[in-house]
């Protein structure tokens, strides 16, 4: 399965900081936005990712993440010209894709919780036409919403509605069949003059080939479009990190404990990191695991 991390847009919400930076390369706390969604999919096990981003932007993410090596995986980029709704990366990514399932997260999304990976990789295995990922918010008008059927199905999905028909969002998470690119070319734009993932997702879900599933009990998730809930993914993560002394989404400890990079791979990017918290912890992960391999004393 490849993976597509959507790092475009505007920011429109986010200016003035936005007018000169990608937001999905604000700071969450103590590593940029796209580290976060970046975790999701390198944990899932797809170790092929296509980041879109804007031609402004693209060079500070490659200068960022490289080809993936550091991570132990392989990055690929391409450029979303307009922001012409989140279905468009679907067609951009469709020669990176090459008819294969996707997995697409919006760059500015976090997810955190214990059950998340697990019941991703379990859509992923049982795939068939898309598989959607449910949340349950107070404000259900700001997303796309599930729309039941009299008999408890799972009828369509509603963009930004407003008289929402249920309180469960539609994340910025989704797996796709290898056709999606298909269909999301053959998209017209909305009245907004976009490509809309709801579209695309309403597609399969009338064609009775998707699937709900809602993120399990102590999931955190964040849509950071705005300042107030940048603020709360940041301090969702500081306490957190806090309570437990181990970071959320540090992609080189990910990637290492995943066997994706070696015991000294680690520590060159420690090295890289120079005296900052995030090197300071990578370097006690080398150290610790040094300990752990040696021999018990006699």
């Amino acid at each position: 399965m490849k993976g597509i991390v959507l790092a475009g847009g505007t920011g429109t919400r986010l200016s003035p900081v936005t007018r000169c930076v990608s937001k999905q390369l604000l700071l969450v706390y103590d590593k940029p936005l796209v580290y976060y969604p970046l975790s999701v999919l390198i944990q899932a096990g797809i170790s092929e990712i296509l980041v879109i981003a804007t031609a402004r932007d693209l060079p500070l993410f490659r200068a960022l993440l490289g080809d993936g090596g550091a991570f132990g995986i392989r990055l690929s980029y391409a450029v979303q010209n307009h922001p012409n709704g989140i279905a468009e990366s679907l067609v951009i990514a469709r020669d990176f894709i090459q008819r294969q399932p996707t997995c697409l997260i919006l760059g500015d999304n976090i997810f955190h919780g214990a059950g998340l990976v697990d019941m991703l990789r379990t859509a992923m295995g049982s795939l068939d036409g898309a598989a959607l990922f449910g949340y349950r918010v107070r404000d259900p008008g700001r997303y796309g919403v599930v729309e039941w059927s009299a008999e408890g199905r799972m009828r369509g999905v509603v963009e930004k509605p407003r008289r929402p028909p249920s309180d469960l969002a539609v994340t910025g998470l989704y797996l796709y069949d290898a056709e999606a690119s298909d269909v999301a070319a053959r998209l017209e734009p909305s009245l907004r003059g976009e490509l809309e993932i709801t579209d695309v997702n309403n597609h399969y879900v009338q064609g009775g080939r998707a699937a709900l599933h809602i993120l399990p009990p102590g999931t955190a998730w964040f849509d950071t479009g705005t300042f107030d809930s940048l603020l709360e993914a940041a301090g969702y993560v500081a306490a957190l990190q806090r309570r437990q002394g181990t970071m959320v989404a540090c992609l080189e400890e990910i990637a290492y404990r995943a066997g994706l990079i070696t015991e000294r791979q680690l520590e060159a990017r420690s090295v890289e990191m120079a005296d900052g918290d995030y090197g300071r912890y990578l370097r006690d992960l080398v150290a610790h695991s040094r300990a752990a391999s040696e021999p018990a004393g006699g």
